[in-house]
C-alpha cells in the first residue's frame, strides 16, 4: 500500500460536545452488542469505527466523513478481497495436511498434543461442549473474540491521533492478511478439532464460544463475514495479529513496561490451543509471519524514504546549479 493523500484539516470540536457525542456512541455500541451482537466482520467493525470518529469530531461530521473514507476505502476493499479469496484457499488441488502439525505438537507435549492435555485438564476428560462453562472459559472466549476488534480498533485510534502512524499500521495489517492467505493456498491444514473429529488424535472439541454461552453474548456479522475455510489453520492469524499488534507497540513505545504487552499474544495462543482451534505450531508460525511482515514493511519504508530523500537532494542540487 502506498501513502494516502495529504491529511484534510478537520475543524476542532469542543470538549463538552465531544464528551456528549462519545457517550451517546458508547451507549449505542453497548446496546447493539447486547441485543444484536458484538460486530466481528471487517465492514461491520469499520462502520462502528467510522461512527466513532465522526462522534469524536462531532463539530465537523462532513469533513470527518470525507477524510475518513478517503483513507479507509482502499484497506476495506483489500480486506473484503482477502475474505473472499480465503474461502477459495481450500478448493485447490493441494491435499489437506493433517499429521505433520500433530507430530510437532506431540513432540512438544511429550507424546500428547497440548490441546488434548489442556482440554482434559481444564474442560474434562472427555470435554463436553454443553457442560456449564467455568470462569476461565469466559476469559478464553473474550480473548479469542478480541481478535475481531483489536487490530482495526487500533487503526481507528491511530487515524484520530496520528494519521501517519495509521498509514504505517494499516499497511502492516493488510500485508499480514495476504501473507496468511498465501500460506493458506500453499499449505491447507486441518485444525485440532477436525483432526479429533476424524480420529487422527484423541477427543478434541471446538469450544471457542463456550465461555459466552451463559451470559448471552455472541458475535455478529453485520454485512459480510467472509467465506468459510475450515482448513485455514497454518499460520494462526488470531495469534499472528496479536503478536503483530504487540510487536508494533513494543517497537514504538519506550516505557520498560511495554514488554508486559506480550501477555496478550501468549493469552491468545493459549486460548486457541485450549479451545481446539489451533496447534501450538500454528501460533508459532503466526508469530514468525508477524515478525517478517513487521520487518519487511519497515525495510520497504526505509528504502522508500531514502529514495525520496535522494530524489529531493538531486532536485535541489539541479535547481541550485540552474
Amino acid at each position: 500500500m502506498t501513502s494516502a493523500p495529504a491529511q484534510v484539516v478537520v475543524p476542532p470540536t469542543r470538549g463538552a460536545t465531544r464528551r456528549l457525542a462519545m457517550t451517546a456512541y458508547a451507549l449505542a455500541l453497548l446496546v447493539w452488542s447486547l441485543t444484536i451482537g458484538i460486530p466481528s466482520d471487517t465492514l461491520g467493525v469499520c462502520l462502528w469505527i467510522f461512527i466513532g470518529t465522526v462522534a469524536w469530531h462531532a463539530a465537523a461530521p462532513v469533513d470527518t466523513a470525507r477524510a475518513w473514507w478517503r483513507d479507509w476505502w482502499l484497506p476495506m476493499v483489500l480486506l473484503v478481497a482477502y475474505s473472499l479469496l480465503r474461502g477459495f484457499a481450500d478448493q485447490t488441488f493441494i491435499p489437506v495436511h493433517v499429521t505433520a502439525p500433530i507430530r510437532f505438537d506431540e513432540w512438544l507435549g511429550g507424546g500428547t498434543t497440548p490441546t488434548e492435555q489442556l482440554q482434559a485438564a481444564w474442560c474434562g476428560d472427555p470435554c463436553i461442549v454443553t457442560d456449564p462453562p467455568r470462569w476461565y472459559d469466559t476469559v478464553v472466549t473474550s480473548v479469542y473474540a478480541s481478535h475481531f476488534l483489536a487490530s482495526l480498533g487500533l487503526a481507528g485510534v491511530l487515524w484520530v491521533r496520528n494519521r501517519d502512524e495509521y498509514v504505517r499500521w494499516i499497511r502492516r495489517f493488510v500485508a499480514m492478511n495476504f501473507a496468511g492467505l498465501t500460506i493458506y493456498f500453499l499449505y491447507p491444514m486441518a485444525p485440532p478439532w477436525m483432526a479429533g473429529r476424524d480420529g487422527f488424535i484423541g477427543t478434541v472439541v471446538r469450544i471457542t464460544g463456550r465461555g459466552w454461552s451463559e451470559i448471552g453474548l455472541h458475535r455478529q456479522s453485520i454485512f459480510f463475514g467472509g467465506l468459510p475455510n475450515k482448513v485455514a489453520a497454518m499460520p494462526s492469524l488470531h495469534a499472528g495479529f496479536s503478536f503483530l499488534l504487540v510487536f508494533y507497540a513494543i517497537q514504538r513505545l519506550r516505557h520498560p513496561a511495554r514488554w508486559l504487552l506480550l501477555a496478550y499474544p501468549v493469552a491468545m495462543s493459549a486460548s486457541l490451543v485450549y479451545s481446539g482451534e489451533h496447534y501450538v505450531i500454528d501460533a508459532i508460525a503466526g508469530a514468525l509471519v508477524a515478525l517478517l511482515v513487521l520487518v519487511g514493511c519497515q525495510v520497504w519504508e526505509n528504502r522508500r524514504a531514502a529514495r525520496d530523500t535522494s530524489t529531493a537532494t538531486s532536485t535541489a542540487t539541479s535547481t541550485s546549479a540552474d
